[in-house]
């Protein structure tokens, strides 16, 4: 039987522009992979002959999810360059505004962007009430929380509303899902579990979004960090505003402990078997999904004032090869470069650091067959995204990482919440391993955040009671900007991110910044080792060709930021279906 070539594009539920192609043999098991980005950035050459200090304004267009991120790197770059220590407040205020945008993003990322490759909408339908109350409970319990909702009237409610949907053939964005699809593994009552705490979460993430403005001044697009510190100083001084900022992390905090939780315990006993099938990971450790097993974390969030690269951090940094918990290495920047072999970019023939790195586009084109549709030439180069190594080997990056290295350094806080979760759903430590774990990180570390933050936002309002209301640190512009360089490498929710900076005469003279999904979603190296999707996806098994549910689920759960119809083909390139969605629904 002749092998088939699966073709997504782009991926729905994401941010920014995806392909992916993937090759199943007779057993309809992935036996090659490729991740393309189909969108061209660029935004590096915009930053050249700008204002250093100008830049964190403009880097945070580099995406409409975590603007604040690249806005915090692209400032502590400059400071990194300047050598610039910020004061207490504005450390706290920082973390609170990243926090933020943490519980916020991992939330919408889980019920919005990803539940709907676990939840069947349609088989909610069928769901008694009264016994998905009960369901709640138990789930609930299981995670060591109270359920958020658990009154049988409310889920009835919304299984009214669903089935009046359905019925009409009026689901709006739950319109074209693989519905039926036997890899969906949850019973009705959970599945309506999963629908009602999907919409509930929509009111609940207006909320978290709304604690970003409180300090940030707005969202998206925070405007209060500048070089140097914060200008939200009469946001501190107010009691009224951190009383606002703690009442809704509260209220957030409840629903991530009595719904999020519950969800991920119960998605990842119901999907246990494809989490822990050794047959189905690329490298025979954990399960479908697993991937390159190679974990990096730049760090992030200081607990103490002791400098950028200094402080204690609240999520370590580190690296863990092959999936070896015994070990855990140094970071060392110097040994971070980019590979353009399958990129559409030129190069200097070798991988490149990105304070030498260049943007030149190559764009080569497509191949097209005599069927007519267009493939990846994925012996050249298939990619917008450049291929990042870490002393040649490619890394993956995000909540799963950050846990993974924690866990794998004895760092208490993260050994307490990651061994708590595994203690009570019973799954063991190699579950991590898998797309289902790699989904239960992104829980765990939501769990974590909103917890420390709590305790963040108490020691702003204890410091600047005590008079302390600084939040910025003068420096001399016109003698710190002749020549230096400098880089903000630290944490976005979906991974290590790093802005680079050489600043000539006060005037950037070359910026690179390597995103989360550039280390997770590039393309192959030189030597063809297969980025963080690619190998995620080799092994996974497809019960439908024609509904590719594992691969978007497998994907999904990096959450991908780099949009919508869905291609299906034969290796002679027969199309087999296709799936179209729209793109205006497909947040």
């Amino acid at each position: 039987m002749a092998k088939k070539h699966i073709i997504v594009d782009p991926i729905t539920r994401i941010e920014g522009h995806l392909r992916v192609e993937a090759i199943i043999d007779e057993n309809n098991k992935i036996v090659d992979a490729y991740a393309s980005s189909t969108m061209f950035r660029g935004m590096e050459t915009i930053m050249k002959g700008r204002d250093p200090r100008d830049c964190g304004l403009m880097a945070m267009r580099i995406c409409g999810v975590c603007t604040g991120t690249h806005y915090q790197r692209s400032i502590e770059a400059v400071e990194d360059a300047f050598n610039v220590t910020i004061p207490k407040n504005a450390r706290l205020v920082r973390n609170l505004i990243q926090g933020a945008l943490y519980v916020h993003d991992h939330l919408v990322h889980f019920y919005h962007l990803h539940a709907l490759d676990f939840v069947d909408v349609v088989e909610a339908t069928k769901a008694d009430p009264a016994k998905t109350a009960q369901e709640a409970v138990k789930w609930a319990k299981a995670s060591g929380h109270k359920p958020f909702i658990s009154a049988e009237a409310d889920f009835k409610a919304v299984q009214d509303r669903l089935v009046k949907f359905v019925k009409e053939g009026r689901l709006g964005i739950f319109g074209n899902g693989y519905w039926g699809n036997p890899n969906y593994k949850l019973t009705p009552e959970q599945n309506l579990i999963g629908v009602t705490h999907y919409l509930k979460a929509l009111d609940i993430q207006r909320d978290l979004a709304k604690m970003q403005a409180i300090f940030g001044g707005k969202n998206p697009h925070p405007q209060s960090i500048v070089v140097g510190g914060v200008t939200c100083v009469q946001d501190i001084k107010n009691p009224a505003r951190i009383a606002l900022f703690k009442t809704l992390l509260k209220e957030g905090r409840e629903f991530i402990k009595g719904a999020y939780l519950p969800d991920v315990y119960m998605a990842g006993t119901m999907y246990a078997k494809e989490a822990t099938d050794k047959d189905a990971s690329y490298k025979g450790v954990g399960g479908t999904g697993a991937g390159i097993l190679n974990f990096m974390s730049y760090g992030d969030f200081k607990l103490d004032d002791t400098g950028f690269y200094h402080a204690e951090n609240l999520l370590p940094a580190g690296i863990v090869m092959g999936g070896d918990l015994s070990k855990v290495y140094d970071v060392d920047a110097t040994k971070i470069a980019e590979d353009v072999a399958h990129a559409w970019y030129e190069g200097t023939g070798k991988p490149e650091h990105p304070y030498e790195g260049t943007t030149i586009p190559k764009y080569t084109g497509l191949e097209k067959k005599d069927d007519g549709y267009a493939y990846l030439k994925t012996d050249e180069k298939y990619s917008w995204i450049k291929a990042p190594v870490y002393d040649g080997h490619k890394m993956e990056v995000g909540p799963l990482a950050r846990m993974v290295v924690g866990y794998a350094k004895g760092d208490k806080r993260i050994t307490k919440y990651v061994g708590n979760f595994l203690k009570r759903s019973g799954l063991p430590i190699e579950v991590l391993f898998s797309t289902v774990g790699r989904t239960a990180a992104r829980a765990i570390e939501t769990e974590m955040m909103a917890d420390v933050m709590m305790d963040w936002v108490d020691e702003l309002a204890k410091n600047v009671a005590m008079g302390d209301d600084s939040t910025w640190t003068e420096f001399d512009f016109d003698l710190v900007s002749k020549e230096c360089r400098g880089a903000g490498m630290a944490e976005a929710p979906r991974g290590a991110l790093g802005h680079w900076m050489v600043i000539k005469d006060g005037k950037v003279k070359n910026y690179q910044a390597i995103v989360p999904s550039t280390w997770n979603a590039g393309p192959r190296d030189e030597k063809g080792e297969l980025g963080a999707y690619e190998a995620a996806l080799i092994g996974t098994k497809v019960a439908d060709p024609e509904q590719p549910l594992e691969i978007i689920r497998t994907i999904h759960s990096f959450d991908p930021c780099i949009a919508c119809a869905v291609h299906v083909v034969d290796t002679q390139g027969k199309e087999l279906a296709v799936y179209k969605v729209d793109p205006n629904c497909a947040f």
